[in-house]
């Protein structure tokens, strides 16, 4: 499970760019929150120097384009914190460099710092605001926060994790201790509430009268009205909210079925993908009226969704379930494993190709630096170069003798294994979609199973009870 934010990252008020990028840079690899720098991880850039080629691309930016630039948003920032004790930081590095990529389409440069200082692990994801091609921006659009959390999600899902449920509003932890606000409306409704569930009314005139009881004084007429202590005005019933109106409330005692305000609805189109049954007895506490009618129905329409989804796989067995479900699994995480594989090998070339052009553009200033007997003034006023031209060297260094590819090979196998990826990709969806249904279905059917087992030892021990 991992909560994420998109923060934009503004330019403070009497600093430069270069001064408010570093800082943003440097607070997200403080070695002390990253184990000394083991958990960081990049894109299109050095970790070291990130701030100075955010800034050059910029600038490149500027020159292209000529346009003038508009806001003060220099870079954006992802912050993803996982659930305490279920990752590693490997693999919340991990998480963090694919949401990166999948987020910007690996259209801009990025950093991807993993924290390990709290309880919680998480993740400071600083892209630039400016594309790699120096010619576009990226676009805060519409959502953004709610498709980057899904964008999320899916990565948890892929890699095992527990995901973030979505709940309706009023059923989500609230982050602040904010005290309750109570209006009279909402006071009505409550004890319209506590009538059905503790009085028990038979008719709509015993419903008035159990009002009256609780101290409201009741305008009858076309439209029921009625007022509390300390009320001024008459509030009528119909302006109550669903299933708290005249209509509603009078459907109620003529035995028609009637939803609660506060249920999870269920709207029609949705995919016929088998979801989890509702605990009627762990979810009915505190509900309205009509809470347990509309939870019963609910889970007879997800037990039928649930046997029309087998007849149409053709499943007739549990066994049969099982084994499909495992097999899903199985060709799910095999592609997985493949994909991964093919991500990693293009972070390779990228790098190693970003090292070789870095080398090449620095060539000549290295020289010049080694004219000057390494001259420290002269490695300060060509810091940036310098710093490129041994992350280079160093790179090199790896390859263990091997002989340095050349650029245009480089972009033709990066060419070659990214299209590998998309067919990849391409089967992965299936799979994911096919594996979800079963696994949902197997879920649902063991749920359904434990049931009528539940009822049936019920009936058993109340038979014993029987004289």
């Amino acid at each position: 499970m991992a909560a994420t934010r998109l923060i934009p990252l503004h330019l403070n008020k009497g600093k430069t760019v270069a001064d408010c990028l570093k800082e943003r840079l440097d607070y997200a690899q403080n070695p002390f929150k990253t184990e000394e720098g083991e958990y960081i991880s990049s894109y299109q850039c050095d970790p070291h120097t990130a701030a100075m080629e955010f800034l050059l691309a910029k600038a490149e930016y500027d020159k292209k384009t000529g346009r003038l630039r508009k806001g003060d948003i220099i870079a954006y920032q992802i912050r993803q914190a996982f659930k305490p004790g279920e990752i590693s930081p490997e693999e919340a590095n991990e998480i963090g460099y694919e949401l990166a990529m999948r987020f910007t389409k690996g259209k801009h440069a990025f950093t991807v710092s993993t924290h390990t200082d709290r309880k919680h692990i998480h993740n400071h994801i600083i892209f630039n605001s400016t594309a790699l091609d120096c010619e576009h921006k990226f676009r805060n659009f519409f959502m953004s926060a709610f498709a980057l959390q899904r964008c999320s999600d899916i990565l948890c899902f892929e890699h095992g994790l527990s995901i973030i449920e979505p709940k309706p509003y009023n059923e989500r932890e609230k982050r602040t201790d904010y005290p309750n606000r109570h209006t009279r409306r909402s006071e009505i409704k409550h004890v319209i509430e506590k009538i059905f569930r503790e009085k028990k009314p038979k008719d709509f005139d015993e419903f008035l009268f159990l009002l009256e009881a609780e101290g409201y004084e009741i305008k009858r007429g076309r439209h029921i009205a009625l007022k509390g202590r300390g009320q001024k005005r008459f509030i009528r019933l119909d302006s109550l909210g669903e299933d708290f109106d005249q209509e509603s409330l009078r459907k109620h005692f003529e035995g028609k079925n009637h939803s609660d305000p506060t249920e999870e609805r269920v709207h029609e189109g949705v995919p016929v993908v088998p979801d989890l049954l509702i605990d009627i007895q762990k979810k009915a506490l505190g509900k309205g009226v009509g809470y347990t009618v509309w939870a019963k129905k609910f889970n007879l329409k997800q037990t039928a969704k649930t046997l029309q989804y087998l007849q149409s796989m053709n499943i007739t067995s549990i066994e049969e379930l099982n084994e499909k479900a495992g097999l899903a699994s199985e060709r799910h995480d095999a592609l997985m494993t493949e994909i991964k594989s093919k991500e990693k090998r293009l972070r390779e070339i990228a790098e190693l190709k970003k090292h070789i052009i870095n080398y090449s553009r620095t060539r000549a200033c290295y020289q010049e630096y080694k004219k000057s007997g390494y001259s420290k003034k002269f490695f300060e006023s060509h810091r940036e170069e310098l710093t490129l031209h041994k992350a280079a060297k160093k790179a090199f260094n790896s390859l263990d003798g091997k002989k340095i590819p050349k650029v245009k090979d480089l972009s033709n196998e990066y060419e070659e294994v990214l299209a590998g990826k998309k067919e990849l990709y391409a089967r992965y969806r299936l799979e994911r979609e096919e594996m979800k249904a079963l696994l949902n279905a197997k879920k649902n059917v063991e749920i359904i199973l434990g049931r009528e087992k539940n009822e049936r030892e019920k009936q058993k021990r109340d038979s014993r009870k029987r004289p």
